[in-house]
């Protein structure tokens, strides 16, 4: 055990019952031992870790819930370690995949890495004095390794009956589509080593994952008992899913990321606002540190009124505010006030093609803005706003015609380079909702 492992010292109060929480919480699936483990946590600080792979430079919304697991465990006065795995990473983990993974290149996944351990700050307190999170990196241990030490020191403790019989190993062997290489089948071993690992030298009795990650977890614990480690303990959360079953955090343009690269906080934002209400409690409780009965409370009203969204909209600040930061928070807000009517302001082109990215486009030669400029008239045929000049003509002089979200009645107005949006966007409105972008190149 390190020098710093806090389960050599007893906190002087009671430790907070975490369990319980994460059990009214919803996050706990499964656990290794279900009547010690309460008790357990609360006789004093433990070290628990919960690992993410690097198949891309961003986690996604399916990691929060583990996420939000090892952040609890540290508010609770344990300390978390948050792996990124440089070497698992190489393999890939067969739990939960139809097929095999594509392997990356050493300098894609040391990119990937980075970027991970960058997001990982947000969720974890790094610099506090009494259970600072730690980050590691399992390809400092497992990349010393020679193969035939490998096998010799960690694989003849692997009995293969036991995990050909593994859920993540024989749904892939049963299926007549998809084979399991001997790479993805040593994944287990990987990752059991891990836990090993970081039990002696980390002091880490505990390991927490997705349920999907509940066959590598056991065969950590059962690899420390074969090696005289100690009694280890594992505890899986939920994966995310609508109340329909459903994969949460799915959409049109593919995963929602936490990465605003990837992501923008605006359709982030939105993503939690337009959650159904069936599924917004669960969300609450899962990703906010809301207590009980401030849930409950809030849940009341928005019974009494689903349509104010209430819910809804606590949820989705919070969490954006958690990923993104206060400054991601006040742009996803912005964005989502200029949706809905706010005049355009200081926004580039990226940020107005990401807020109006399901609206009607069209793109003209910059030089239609010059001498004269373009008619509003002809601006409303050419986005497909009015069908003709005339409905056009009608729709201004009926004060419908909107500019950047600025009303327009002069059946003669003319748009120029100054009435751009931004470099190169300008946003048109016909009433309340109907939207078009003109795009001058």
């Amino acid at each position: 055990m390190g020098p710093n492992d806090p389960s050599t010292t007893r906190p002087s109060l009671p430790m907070h019952d975490l369990y319980s929480e994460l059990r009214w919480r919803g996050m706990i699936h499964q656990t290794t031992d279900d009547a010690r483990l309460p008790s357990w946590l609360m006789e004093r600080p433990r070290t628990v870790y919960v690992g993410f792979d690097p198949t891309a430079d961003s986690l996604h919304v399916g990691h929060l819930v583990a996420l939000m697991v090892l952040r609890r465990f540290q508010k609770a006065g344990h300390r978390p370690i948050a792996l990124v795995g440089g070497a698992t990473g190489m393999i890939g983990d067969p739990s939960g995949k139809s097929e095999e993974r594509n392997l990356l290149s050493l300098e894609v996944l040391r990119h990937n890495v980075a970027q991970i351990e960058k997001q990982l700050r947000r969720f974890l307190d790094f610099d506090c004095t009494s259970n600072p999170a730690v980050l590691v990196n399992n390809h400092d241990w497992m990349g010393k390794f020679g193969y035939l030490e490998f096998l010799r020191d960690v694989g003849k403790h692997f009995p293969v009956n036991v995990m050909l019989a593994k859920d993540s190993v024989k749904s892939r062997l049963e299926r007549s589509d998809a084979g399991l290489s001997y790479t993805e089948f040593s994944y287990m071993l990987l990752q059991a080593y891990d836990f090993v690992y970081l039990h002696e030298h980390y002091g880490c009795e505990i390991q927490a994952g997705g349920s999907d990650q509940w066959g590598n977890i056991t065969a950590g614990i059962d690899l420390a008992r074969r090696l005289g480690s100690g009694q280890l303990f594992g505890i899986t959360c939920p994966l995310l899913t609508k109340s329909d079953g459903s994969k949460m955090g799915k959409t049109e343009s593919g995963a929602l990321w936490l990465s605003a690269e990837r992501t923008s906080p605006y359709q982030f934002y939105q993503y939690w606002i337009r959650l159904a209400d069936a599924d917004v409690g669960k969300c609450l409780r899962l990703f906010t540190d809301m207590e009980r009965e401030e849930i409950a409370s809030l849940e009341s009203r928005h019974a009494q009124d689903p349509s104010q969204r209430e819910a809804q909209r606590c949820l989705a600040e919070q969490l954006t505010r958690l990923v993104h930061g206060e400054s991601g928070l006040a742009a996803a807000q912005r964005a989502t006030e200029v949706f809905f009517g706010a005049e355009i302001q200081d926004l580039s082109d990226a940020e107005l093609c990401d807020i109006f990215s399901d609206v009607p486009s069209k793109e003209l030669p910059r030089d239609r803005l010059a001498t004269e400029g373009l008619s509003l008239v002809d601006a409303m045929v050419e986005s497909g706003l009015a069908k003709s000049k005339s409905e056009a003509r009608r729709a201004i002089s009926q004060g419908g015609a909107y500019v950047n979200n600025r009303r327009v009645t002069d059946l003669d107005a003319r748009l120029g380079p100054e009435s751009l949006a931004s470099e190169s966007v300008m946003v048109l409105r016909r009433g309340k909702k109907d939207y078009a972008l003109l795009r001058f190149q």
